[in-house]
């Protein structure tokens, strides 16, 4: 063939194909009803940089997108969990905003008519109206609420699906997306997760009681018409009553706001964004015109779109809290866990080989109750135990803010005086303190230019503490202005607070430089101590037994023979003081370090810790392992001064544990944006997590 010809064939060939593919410019939104896709089609009109494409369910939709058909669809929290699993691996890039009250969240609620006397508690045998099947507000939420509270009697997937233990539980429903049956029985059409079904959505599960189908509607706060609300009261937990204004006070949960999904393409995150934003003369956030359907495309009740935070997936957007009550409507496998144990996340090669040792000690029945799993930071372990592919870690104050903030909490505390470990009440705590060589003439006032040695960013003792002091002064979040270099493991690379970091002691090519890891020989409380031992630094922010310990005959050799009278501590307004007088110059008393699970685990891991501290927690010669010693470096998975590990009482939040003082001094250290990782971003980008 002429090569010519040939070419003008491809030519045209390649022009006809991408003459009837979408451009590429185009944002193709999926919908899932004809309301909807006219809706999209005025916005195109308006707009022409989007288009529509439909699909008859939201499944369908995601899986669309995962297909490079479709881009983008606003999903609730149900949906966005199912979005974000493996298959699909969708994650959100953008928040509904419902304004001032609720912010990123709304509130899950039950509504029911004034003249009804029913509690909460007195559900059994009503009908019930959803606004569908795994949707946040009208399933997950008041399903999990019910099974938690022991009112739905279901013991799991291996009993009945949880869909029979509701349908036993109401005598009646309408449960848009649910199998034909009795939780389709009050539904008016298809019974659909579309708006071929009358009574699916907010307004259609309200509908569903103010027509007398149902007695109660579980929905969103916002959801009941102004002018109806005289009529109608929220059921509370506590089996009172309010009224509908009142859900702050009487709510099932706090939920994430509706999110639009898309492939993990930030070039395509970005495009999505800007084209949100340039529409102009079109309300996206109205369903008025395209009756009888409502919240098409958004939910009515937005008042504006806001950015989530960059690597934010499903999991972190939705919040551990969340996460657990899906997981307590849905069955999840986890099959590389030994039923009864539970999955302790390590950090690096020591912490990984301590963990190890501890797994066949573990052993009861021919079973380990103690497995490992491994992450290369705190901050990814904590999404590990987030996404439930492990359970529990220690972590210190800092670290226990950001978990709190994703929604895990403080099950079991660290315990440093033996002497209160057969006790109850206030928990262990230590001094932050700032140490110098003595007779270096270092202050507290002539710190400002001297090189400093951390534990890592985001720790309490080495970061958080001290920096808080330091910005409390200057009002400079950056620090690289106060100091004039040192080694804060976990800061990025081209940060001066890795310039006298030194990794591993590799030569060359050290990739665990500057890590919040053991590998990181500057890592951790005696790390920050030794970085100050090797003159990398003028002074070393770290916790007040840091230095006491090297009274020990143990000492590492990298001490130097260096002994506790070596050292002194500055503090602001005082000259310095030998280290034993911490208890008057330190930088704050902080809370002890404390073991971080799941809320729906924190029984198992309280019941196996115990067991295991009873064990291997009193440090005897014979014993074949000790949970609180550490041969092959420091403060391995707990801290060496451990004595035992105390209960944290049930109910307690993140922000009780750690104490109005630390967290006003954390809240405070958030003005500086650079103080925050990434995780904590994501998880309290939610006003739902900002207390």
């Amino acid at each position: 063939m002429n090569p010519l010809l040939l070419v003008a064939l491809l030519g045209y060939f390649a022009s006809s194909v991408t003459a009837v593919a979408v451009p590429q410019d185009k944002v193709r939104w999926c919908v899932i009803s004809q309301s909807e896709e006219r809706k999209c089609a005025d916005l195109a009109s308006n707009a022409p940089v989007f288009s529509c494409v439909r699909r008859d369910s939201i499944l369908n939709c995601i899986i669309a997108i995962k297909a490079g058909e479709a881009d983008a669809i606003t999903l609730d929290g149900g949906d966005i969990f199912t979005a974000g699993l493996n298959n699909y691996n969708l994650k959100p890039i953008i928040a509904e905003d419902y304004g001032t009250t609720s912010e990123t969240c709304y509130y899950a609620v039950a509504v029911v008519k004034k003249t009804s006397t029913f509690k909460f508690s007195e559900l059994r045998g009503k009908k019930s109206c959803h606004t569908g099947f795994q949707k946040s507000a009208g399933w997950n939420i008041p399903v999990g609420t019910l099974v938690s509270m022991n009112l739905i009697q279901w013991e799991g997937i291996e009993d009945k699906p949880v869909e029979e233990a509701v349908s036993e539980f109401f005598s009646a429903s309408c449960a848009p997306g649910a199998k034909p049956g009795s939780l389709c029985q009050l539904c008016k059409g298809d019974c659909t997760k579309t708006h071929n079904e009358p009574y699916y959505g907010y307004d259609g599960a309200f509908n569903c009681l103010a027509e007398d189908a149902g007695e109660v509607a579980f929905v969103k706060h916002l959801t009941v018409p102004e002018s109806e609300k005289p009529n109608y009261e929220l059921l509370c937990k506590d089996d009172t009553r309010r009224p509908i204004d009142s859900y702050q006070d009487c709510h099932l949960a706090r939920v994430p706001a509706h999110a639009v999904v898309t492939r993990e393409d930030p070039q395509l995150a970005e495009h999505i964004w800007n084209s949100l934003n340039s529409v102009q003369n079109f309300n996206l956030f109205s369903s008025d015109a395209y009756g009888p359907g409502k919240n098409l495309m958004f939910k009515d009740s937005t008042v504006k779109l806001v950015r989530v935070p960059p690597n934010t997936d499903s999991f972190l957007y939705l919040g551990a809290e969340y996460m657990s009550i899906i997981r307590s409507t849905r069955k999840e496998e986890t099959p590389s866990t030994s039923q009864g144990a539970i999955r302790w996340c390590t950090v690096g090669h020591a912490e990984t080989d301590k963990c190890d040792m501890w797994t066949p000690n573990s052993m009861v029945a021919g079973s380990a109750t103690i497995e490992c799993a491994a992450a290369p930071s705190v901050d990814e372990c904590l999404k590990k135990i987030m996404r439930k592919e492990a359970d529990a870690m220690a972590v210190d104050g800092g670290q226990v803010y950001t978990a709190g903030k994703c929604g895990l909490v403080p099950v079991m505390v660290e315990q440093y005086d033996r002497d209160r470990c057969g006790t109850t009440g206030a928990a262990s705590s230590y001094y932050a303190v700032a140490v110098v060589k003595k007779g270096s003439e270092v202050t507290w006032e002539n710190l400002k230019g001297k090189r400093s040695c951390h534990t890592g960013v985001g720790r309490t003792a080495g970061w958080n503490i001290p920096m808080g002091h330091i910005y409390s002064q200057t009002q400079d979040c950056n620090f690289g202005n106060f100091f004039s270099a040192g080694c804060a493991p976990g800061s990025p690379p081209d940060s001066p607070f890795c310039k006298q970091c030194v990794g591993s002691g590799k030569p060359v090519g050290d990739e665990h430089k500057c890590k919040a890891r053991e590998e990181e020989m500057y890592y951790g409380y005696s790390g920050a101590l030794r970085c100050l031992i090797e003159d990398k630094g003028d002074v070393a922010f770290v916790k007040h037994t840091t230095v006491l310990d090297l009274g020990s005959d143990n000492n590492p050799q990298w001490a130097g023979g260096k002994r506790p009278d070596d050292f002194e501590l500055i503090c602001p307004g005082k000259t310095s003081v030998p280290v034993t007088e911490y208890q008057s110059c330190n930088l704050a008393q902080v809370p002890a370090h404390a073991v971080v699970t799941r809320p729906e685990s924190r029984t198992d891991v309280i019941r196996i810790l115990k067991d295991q501290q009873a064990k291997f927690g009193g440090g005897l010669e014979d014993s074949p392992f000790s949970m609180f010693q550490s041969t092959e470096g420091k403060n391995l998975l707990f801290k060496d001064s451990t004595k035992c590990l105390q209960e944290v009482p049930a109910g307690t939040k993140y922000n009780q544990f750690l104490g109005s003082d630390y967290m006003n001094a954390m809240d405070s250290l958030r003005v500086c944006a650079d103080t925050t990782s990434d995780l904590e971003r994501s998880c309290s980008f939610h006003s739902c997590q900002k207390n």
